[in-house]
């Protein structure tokens, strides 16, 4: 991921055996990354099981906040896709009970469909 990346705070695909290793604590029995995505240090990280954000907070990043999400909770979900002069794609996702949606960017050479069918696989399957 550049550093112009970075500061846009768009997302890059990162290793899955690194974050597979990284979470091993935090991953259930049996539970895999399938697809992993860096936003500057936050995480987006998409297992067999559900779905976890990774919040890096504080100056150090030492504090961090686990959002753990079950597929099942997910009511439905959009992809933007970046345009011509668009720097970016937009993932958003709703989950039950809540209004306002997560809303992720990615950089305009992820591809923003195989996201959209890493969260389909699990929420439609």
């Amino acid at each position: 991921m550049g550093l112009f990346d970075g500061l846009m705070g768009n997302a890059s695909e990162i290793s899955v055996d690194d974050i597979q290793k990284e979470f091993a604590s935090i991953l259930s029995t049996n539970e895999q990354v399938d697809k992993a995505y860096k936003l500057i240090r936050d995480l987006f990280i998409f297992t067999n099981k559900r779905l976890i954000l990774v919040d890096k907070q504080g100056v150090t990043g030492k504090k961090i906040e686990y959002h753990s999400i079950p597929y099942k909770n997910i009511s439905h979900f959009k992809i933007e896709t970046a345009g011509n002069f668009d720097l970016d794609a937009e993932l958003k996702i709703w989950i039950s009970g809540v209004q306002e949606p997560i809303s992720k960017q990615f950089n305009k050479n992820l591809n923003i469909y195989e996201v959209q069918g890493v969260l389909a696989d699990y929420v439609l399957g």
